[in-house]
């Protein structure tokens, strides 16, 4: 039995008997438009003022979105401890301030124990287990795929460049959405992944590869004066880590019966709808950083 229900979030918008307006992407720009404009100021502010803040806007979105998917995996009936979550969250985070990748495994490591150890004494021991292996593996996926790549993200703050670094991260990602964007409304005909996301088309993940590659040339050429193919490479990675997140994100909605993780963003949905590609492409930028320049 198919148990997807339709959510607030997903209810008609205006009122009854109105036609509903949608855009082929699926997004109010008049929303969209001056929200992703705040965030990217709160970037600029965080890197340009003093490069150390970009610790606080990461572990703030490593927080909200902890939230957003505790709620709604709370709404199926999963047990996770948000106390527990939020704490070990923060811990990853900040403790790759001064430990770098070192802090934020340890924190990590400590944090699944924990959370085992939680779960287990959660229904008394003198009960059966009840969804223990469900619960422990939701808890572990949700700091796998929020806490530790949001570590990453912050982590490429710590070194000379590391503003420059955490600018590219951003501009890559908006990059692969504007690029994805334009070609897929005015091109997209060839659903990517239709029974996952059906408005995302193979005509918008080109439109994303043409916009990664020009803007990791542009960014590597006059940002970090790096080799420009260096900065086409990783344009590249980063488009295809960002589409391959917002599918995850994506699966995982499906799964769970919603159409957006929250409404903290008007016309984007939920921080986690915004937090998707960002964080895979923390990663890959990351590593890109650490091992290559």
């Amino acid at each position: 039995m198919d148990r997807r229900v339709i959510t607030v979030d997903q209810a008609p918008q205006g009122p009854p008997g109105a036609p509903q307006k949608k855009s082929r992407a699926g997004r109010d720009l008049s929303r969209a438009i001056p929200v992703g404009v705040f965030l990217g100021a709160v970037v600029a502010v965080s890197v340009a003022w003093n490069s150390r803040l970009w610790y606080v806007v990461a572990a703030a979105a490593v927080g909200l979105g902890l939230w957003e998917v505790f709620k709604r995996f709370r709404q199926s009936n999963f047990r996770l401890p948000f106390l527990g979550l939020s704490i070990a969250g923060q811990a990853i985070v900040w403790l790759s301030w001064p430990f770098g990748a070192r802090g934020a495994f340890a924190a990590f490591a400590v944090s699944v124990v924990v959370l085992f150890i939680w779960r287990l004494f959660l229904d008394g021991l003198d009960k059966p287990p009840a969804n223990f292996l469900r619960d422990t593996s939701v808890s572990i996926f949700a700091l796998a795929w929020i806490a530790i790549p949001g570590a990453c993200g912050a982590m490429l703050v710590n070194g000379e460049n590391g503003g420059k670094y955490v600018i590219t991260l951003i501009a890559l990602v908006v990059c692969s959405d504007v690029g994805g964007y334009i070609a897929g409304v005015l091109f997209g005909k060839h659903p990517m992944a239709p029974a996952i996301s059906p408005k995302k088309s193979w005509e918008g993940f080109a439109g994303s590869i043409v916009f990664g590659i020009v803007g990791g040339a542009i960014i590597f050429l006059f940002l970090l004066d790096k080799n420009v193919f260096l900065g086409i490479a990783l344009g590249v990675v980063a488009v295809v880590a960002a589409s391959l997140g917002d599918l995850v994100e994506s699966q995982v909605k499906r799964d769970l019966g919603i159409k957006d993780m929250g409404t903290l963003l008007p016309g984007h949905g939920g921080l986690m709808d915004r937090l998707d590609s960002v964080l895979p492409v923390a990663v890959i930028a990351w590593l890109f950083v650490t091992f290559w320049l």
